[in-house]
């Protein structure tokens, strides 16, 4: 094969290649800048960033105690150099925001962000917010019981099933298998 060849190989894939990455950055440039603003919201009603709240204060004080744990006697100028350059970091956090709005008007429309945003800023949506992640661990911890109560049913029917059809398999002058005995409990 020679190099001709090989090019004329590679033209339709990086043809192919090409168009798609333009369809890709025509798709974000076409983010209006209405649907761009009910994108940020969808986010701040959702607290879709709130988790990441933490990421800069933990980062700083992570380095703090690595930097103070090598040089002890350097601590009051390590406390302030982080503080600062940390205060200096948090302008940002509007570039996650940005990102996080991009996201989301990729994925919805600007209605579609909208009743998002109607949603979780009325009544039950902030209830939902609030409540929903305990109203998700007691469905955790209800599947949980389920799941045991379930496999232990299920290994003792199972277990009754094969011992009743083990007992009419049995040779007429053979002893009468022993009696079923029901599986240990699960351990909870």
């Amino acid at each position: 094969m020679n190099l001709a060849s090989g090019f004329r190989r590679l033209i339709a894939p990086l043809s192919v290649a090409i168009v798609l990455g333009g369809l890709c950055s025509a798709q974000a440039q076409e983010i209006t800048p209405s649907h761009l603003a009910a994108a940020r919201a969808a986010v701040a009603a959702i607290k879709a960033t709130d988790m990441f709240d933490s990421i800069l204060p933990d980062a700083a004080r992570g380095l703090k105690a690595e930097l103070i744990q090598k040089d002890p006697n350097l601590e009051s100028v390590i406390s302030s150099a982080v503080d600062e350059q940390a205060i200096k970091l948090a302008a940002r956090r509007a570039d996650l925001e940005n990102e996080a709005a991009r996201a989301y008007a990729v994925s919805f429309t600007e209605e579609e962000l909208n009743a998002i945003t109607g949603f979780y800023t009325s009544p039950a949506g902030l209830k939902l917010l609030s409540e929903g992640p305990i109203v998700t661990r007691e469905v955790n911890k209800a599947a949980s019981i389920w799941q045991r109560g379930v496999a232990r049913d299920l290994a003792q029917a199972v277990a009754e099933k094969i011992a009743a059809t083990a007992a009419t398999m049995a040779p007429a002058n053979a002893p009468a298998p022993a009696k079923a005995e029901t599986p240990a409990k699960p351990k909870q």
